[in-house]
């Protein structure tokens, strides 16, 4: 059977899959319908997460990698409803991310770089037009 989980770097060294901490244990998501794993990857979006890549994958794999890596993995069916809090996380991700790889680190310092260089031209551009009043 397969399912949609959701990765980032995919085919690259640092390649990862998306997962939650639900009370101290690592949760890995896998969607029985893409569209679904398409609206996660939306909040995601919404609330400046990383944006994974959603790709589909043999349920078994996913949950001999969760038990090899000391992880849970729960199947989200299509339709789900939440009856508990905890459930409201298998289709809504948390606020924040808990721990952040190093190579969004790395985005983030590379966007923020680009964010003052951009600035300074802002600031010469407006020089240059205050001269020309």
């Amino acid at each position: 059977m397969l399912v949609h989980v959701l990765l980032y770097n995919v085919g690259k060294e640092d390649e990862g899959i998306h997962s939650i901490d639900i009370k101290g244990k690592t949760i890995v998501l896998m969607f029985e319908d893409k569209d679904d794993a398409v609206r996660y990857c939306g909040l995601l979006e919404a609330q400046d997460f990383p944006i994974p890549t959603i790709e589909e994958i043999e349920k078994t794999e996913i949950q001999t990698f969760c038990n090899d890596a000391g992880y849970e993995s729960r199947y989200v069916n299509k339709g789900f409803l939440p009856e508990t809090e905890e459930d409201r996380l298998l289709i809504s991700p948390p606020e924040r991310n808990l721990d952040e790889p190093e190579w969004y680190r790395e985005d983030l310092s590379n966007i923020n770089q680009d964010n003052n260089q951009g600035d300074k031209q802002l600031d010469e551009i407006r020089n240059k037009l205050e001269k020309l009043l």
